[in-house]
């Protein structure tokens, strides 16, 4: 069985491949939302999704949130970060598995690992919003024992049927 381990980026290399892993995501979202365009020039517009992506270790520092690198033999195959949202309160998101490393466990390494840093950094309760479309996400999320929440933030009203939060205590 192949070498799986879950930790923080340790240089710029890492943080590199975190980058190119949410560059996937995106194609992902891009792809399975191509009948919603203004989704993705919402939350992940092409303008402005650089500079965000260059701003994750600022945007997911401790001790209010982390990134997190699933390294599969010596490879980054996963990420996924936390931040705050509220007292307690963290979210998890943009959990990332390359197409080559899924059936590997990565994911759900990543959100334990997560929820586990998130419980010594003193969050309560960790949420997350997905869509409708990533049946698999749903799957794992449930799994984790995450259950369905009212939203976290204000969705757009021209997609918000099509968003789902859940959340779990920690």
């Amino acid at each position: 069985m192949a070498q799986l381990t879950v930790r923080q980026p340790q240089n710029d290399r890492d943080h590199a491949e975190v980058r190119a892993l949410c560059r996937a995501y995106r194609a992902v979202l891009a792809e399975r939302w191509s009948d919603h365009p203004q989704f993705l020039h919402r939350y992940y517009n092409s303008d402005t999704f650089e500079d965000l992506l260059t701003r994750l270790p600022e945007l997911h520092k401790a001790p209010e949130g982390a990134i997190f690198v699933a390294d599969l033999e010596g490879q980054v195959v996963g990420c996924g970060m936390t931040h705050r949202v509220a007292d307690g309160v963290c979210e998890i998101k943009r959990v990332y598995v390359s197409e080559a490393a899924r059936g590997h466990g990565a994911a759900r390494a990543i959100c334990e690992v997560a929820m586990a840093q998130a419980r010594r950094d003193g969050y309560r309760r960790m949420v997350l919003d997905t869509t409708t479309r990533l049946h698999e996400a749903i799957g794992l999320y449930e799994s984790l024992g995450f259950d369905p929440i009212a939203p976290f933030y204000d969705p757009p009203d021209d997609f918000a049927e099509n968003l789902l939060f859940f959340g779990r205590d920690l």
